[in-house]
């Protein structure tokens, strides 16, 4: 038990619906619920987050500072990629139901839903799930940063990230344009072959477009 919490209060809570914390929604079938020490102060060093999510949708690239993560599958399916900081190499989990991928505290990752009605869980180990999106860190560098850090023009950095919202947390953007084109459908192949592609290191998109 932890030493600050008084289980003697009769305003120390012990139960909480997640349904009513919404910490972000895209739609109906793509939202995150949040649970942590604010919205159930008898919690010790644990959160998680209720995600809920479409085909082709993803939680965006992230990182948490603060904990590590464990992904859990309860229906449908995803495939949770992580950037192994050690190997620089991108690593790819698909899971289903039953399933877990473990998100060591610190590593850059995301979730990608394979299939419709996709339902997980990620349980942290701190009381507070606190998260740097890779949106904030497009949105907010300046751009004169990134020029000169990368050898990039500035002008053209600017052009390419103008649509990016800042605290996206599920993409692809209800009005994106460019969805159809840039749907990772590689992740529904990898769905379908889980155990040949567990701990296969690749990268599913096109390496032109992305610079490569």
């Amino acid at each position: 038990m932890v030493g600050n919490i008084d289980y003697t209060s009769p305003t120390t809570q012990y139960t909480f619906d997640v349904n009513r914390s919404p910490l972000y929604k895209k739609d109906n079938k793509n939202y995150i619920n949040v649970l942590g020490i604010k919205q159930l102060n008898s919690l010790e060093n644990v959160s998680l987050l209720d995600i809920f999510l479409s085909v082709n949708n993803i939680v965006e690239p992230h990182y948490h500072q603060n904990a590590a993560e464990l992904v859990y599958c309860i229906s449908g399916a995803a495939t949770v990629s992580i950037l192994n900081p050690y190997t620089k190499e991108i690593l790819h989990y698909p899971i289903t139901p039953g399933q877990v991928a473990n998100v060591p505290q610190g590593w850059w990752h995301f979730e990608v839903a394979t299939v419709d009605n996709t339902h997980l869980l990620a349980i942290f180990d701190a009381p507070t799930p606190e998260v740097i999106l890779g949106s904030d860190i497009l949105k907010f560098t300046p751009a004169n940063i990134m020029s000169n850090t990368y050898c990039l023009d500035e002008n053209q950095w600017k052009r390419v990230i103008s649509p990016v919202k800042p605290t996206t947390y599920i993409g692809p953007y209800k009005d994106c344009s460019r969805q159809k084109e840039n749907t990772p459908y590689y992740f529904n192949q990898q769905a379908q072959n889980m155990e040949q592609h567990q701990q296969t290191p690749y990268f599913p998109y096109d390496q032109q477009y992305w610079g490569y």
